[in-house]
């Protein structure tokens, strides 16, 4: 029996419940010739709350967990032990496809993993800037000041804001985190 890839519909906040859920179940049930890693993709995002600059994780896909599980025998045959036991998992909703789940390609796959692992180092920013935008800087000796972004840098997660001093335009070096977007 091969183990493929298959993406399972959670209730929304309860991907890591779910995880947790298999993981202990597996070993309780003996099912680990069935089910392998449940994998949630995320990222690390930075964002600024009261003035303090925090990292938390965002999932790429709220809702959704992968699982890599043998879902068919050789003969193209659903096993229910497999079937039933994420279907009996709570919080689950079911596999995307319904009742006839298909397996992620190989390549979406890849593709996937290698997001994760790109990103497990990086730390992206919540907000997204744009050249020309205006921001107002809230942190650093020109805390207050609004200026309009001449570069993003992306990723070092900077900017270059051009900010009037002394009536010239003078370019300013500033994390992502020391700017607010300016209000419309």
């Amino acid at each position: 029996m091969k183990k493929q890839w298959f993406v399972l519909h959670t209730l929304s906040g309860h991907e890591q419940k779910v995880q947790g859920n298999i993981a202990s179940r597996v070993q309780q049930e003996e099912m680990e010739e069935y089910i392998g890693e449940i994998l949630i993709p995320t990222e690390n995002v930075s964002e600024v709350k009261q003035g303090k600059k925090t990292t938390v994780k965002r999932k790429f896909f709220p809702g959704y967990v992968l699982a890599n599980v043998a879902l068919y025998d050789d003969n193209k045959n659903l096993i229910a032990e497999t079937w039933s036991f994420i279907q009996e998992t709570p919080s689950v909703i079911g596999f995307i496809g319904g009742d006839a789940p298909v397996p992620l390609r190989d390549d979406e796959v890849e593709n996937i993993l290698n997001q994760v692992e790109e990103k497990k180092e990086k730390v992206t920013p919540k907000v997204q800037f744009d050249p020309g935008e205006t921001v107002k800087i809230s942190d650093g000796p020109f805390a207050s000041l609004a200026g309009i972004i001449d570069e993003v840098d992306p990723a070092r997660g900077m900017l270059k804001v051009l900010v009037s001093v002394f009536g010239r335009e003078t370019p300013v070096e500033l994390e992502y985190w020391q700017v607010d977007k300016a209000s419309s």
